[in-house]
């Protein structure tokens, strides 16, 4: 039988999501998907132009790394393409336990859980460690989307803290009424700014009022930290007590997310995590080339020291051209311009420079903060920050 084809003036839906892209579209909001081929190092194509690219995750550029694709195309062909079931069914590969075991000894923690992506892996958390009514869970105010997602798929009542205010978060916690459980959650690098969470203080106010302290480590692990373990190893914490949340996706180069922590809280989300117990597994070529991610991490500090010398020229750089950078210790810059049609006409004008920097509008970023979220990776070379520096400073200089 065939479908009938609805009188689209007259159907809810389609006037629905039409009203809703014009309403986008009107305030400079609307987005559309770009397709890229990598081509080498930080170079991209988009049709038949290269670009190069200063807006990728892939700080330590694993992602087009030889070894890492050596260790995919073994697993695939020695073990298939795809886990076959949840990990909780038939779909926990050999491959998770050697994973998980890289991951604790690189955050320092009695064990690891991995998920299928970092998102996965903060709501299944979140939403299982904080699932009962008598819960709070206190957040940062510029949280990941699923930070946020997971705050609002648990039960807990949630209350919002001024973006890196240790001192408002005790007051927060001082005047919470008695309750068993209170989960403190914040970014350890926070991906639009760049700049790191005052994890020395939450974990202090953690241990003086019982709370439990989760660091969102995304944009930190093999990143920073003498060993590449990220934020806590920046700081000098232990991670023994703190969960820890983390991904593949970024410096590691490759897919998935994890969490870190104690034996006992491993089991227990193993037990009551969502997104772990009822999505699929990861394909063993995703396990394998993150497992080497991890040895390489371990096995070549120069990538993170090469990345620390860009970040430099990079900061002083943007000084000169009147941006002062609150410099932590990511290779994450924001160049905030403030008004979306403004951060839209920059990226075009670095589009056509051949460079690829997306403006950053809301609801990513808050209104009259759009910007450009630079972010460099160790396969950048010194002349092509230059090349960026260079077609930013003609930008900001015409008709001086």
């Amino acid at each position: 039988m065939k479908c009938a084809v609805a009188n689209k003036a007259k159907d809810p839906w389609f006037q629905y999501f039409q009203d809703s892209l014009d309403y986008l579209k009107h305030r400079d909001l609307l987005r559309s998907l770009r397709s890229i081929t990598p081509v080498s190092g930080p170079e991209v194509m988009v049709g038949q132009s290269r670009y190069l690219l200063f807006c990728s995750n892939d700080y330590l550029g694993l992602a087009s790394e030889p070894r890492m694709k050596e260790a995919a195309s073994k697993a695939a062909l020695s073990y298939g393409t795809g886990s076959g079931a949840s990990r909780l069914i038939s779909g926990n590969l050999h491959l998770y336990g050697e994973l998980e075991k890289e991951v604790s000894q690189l955050k320092s923690t009695e064990g690891s859980l991995v998920f299928s992506s970092g998102f996965a892996a903060n709501v299944g958390v979140i939403s299982a460690l904080a699932r009962s009514q008598d819960a709070l869970i206190l957040s940062d105010e510029l949280n990941h989307a699923s930070i946020i997602d997971g705050c609002r798929l648990s039960k807990a009542e949630v209350m919002v803290y001024p973006h890196c205010d240790s001192d408002y978060v005790r007051s927060l916690l001082s005047s919470a009424p008695p309750r068993s459980k209170i989960l403190i959650v914040t970014d350890g690098i926070f991906s639009m700014d760049g700049d790191i969470a005052p994890l020395q203080e939450l974990y202090a106010l953690s241990v003086e009022y019982g709370a439990l302290l989760l660091v969102d480590d995304a944009h930190g692990t093999g990143v920073i930290g003498e060993n590449g373990a990220g934020s806590l190893e920046y700081v000098g914490l232990e991670g023994a007590e703190i969960v820890q949340i983390g991904t593949f996706s970024k410096a590691l180069g490759g897919l998935g997310g994890f969490v870190a922590g104690s034996a006992l809280v491993i089991d227990y989300l193993i037990n009551r995590a969502r997104s772990l117990i009822y999505s699929t597994g990861l394909p063993p070529s995703v396990l394998a080339s993150n497992l080497m991610a991890l040895k390489i991490v371990r096995q070549e500090p120069e990538r993170r020291h090469k990345l620390g010398l860009l970040s430099r020229r990079l900061v002083s750089g943007l000084a000169s051209l009147g941006f002062s950078i609150q410099k932590g210790p990511s290779p994450i810059f924001p160049l905030i311009i403030g008004g979306k049609r403004e951060i839209l006409e920059l990226s075009r004008f670095l589009w056509n420079k051949g460079i690829f920097v997306p403006a950053i509008r809301p609801p990513t970023v808050p209104e009259g903060k759009s910007r450009l979220r630079i972010s460099l990776s160790a396969v950048h070379t010194q002349e092509q920050v230059e090349e960026l520096l260079e077609a930013l400073t003609q930008f900001f200089r015409r008709g001086a």
